[in-house]
């Protein structure tokens, strides 16, 4: 509440309905300041480099050929059980040769990422590079 002081010659004190926008202007300018201090605190300051991609999804090719890694950490390579020792014979044979064709890895859930590694490394000591590994497509999250 305000009360102008004027050369009025009554003893009364008028007021005044005007808003005093100090107090508002400080704390506005105060909570400016806090989170421009706040806000680089809070973003992830790993530095990383990613690549570009406008990459558009590949079509699966006729007859893909399937790794899979059990449960219990046995291997198959389409329907046919396999050993990590045969992995690469077996590839061989079935892409006659040819080490530039994608396998696809794919493994349960309960297999621990060790195994997985394990069998990544046979792929790639085998002259396998290309690696695709396979999941469950989910709905996004709303």
């Amino acid at each position: 509440m305000g009360a102008r002081l004027g050369s009025n010659n009554d003893d009364e004190l008028t007021e005044t309905h005007e808003i005093n926008v100090t107090p508002f202007i400080d704390v506005v300018l105060v909570l400016l300041i806090i989170f421009m201090v706040a806000a680089p605190l809070a973003t992830v300051d790993v530095p990383v480099d990613l690549p570009a991609s406008t990459a558009t999804p590949t079509p699966r090719p006729d007859k893909p050929l399937f790794l899979t890694i059990q449960a219990d950490k046995t291997l198959s390579l389409g329907e046919t059980p396999t050993t990590k020792e045969s992995l690469g014979a077996a590839l061989d044979a079935a892409t006659h040769g040819d080490k530039s064709q994608r396998v696809f890895l794919r493994a349960d859930k309960t297999v621990d990422y060790g195994a997985l590694t394990e069998v990544m490394n046979s792929l790639r000591g085998a002259g396998y590079l290309k690696i695709g590994l396979v999941g469950l497509e989910t709905a996004p999250a709303p």
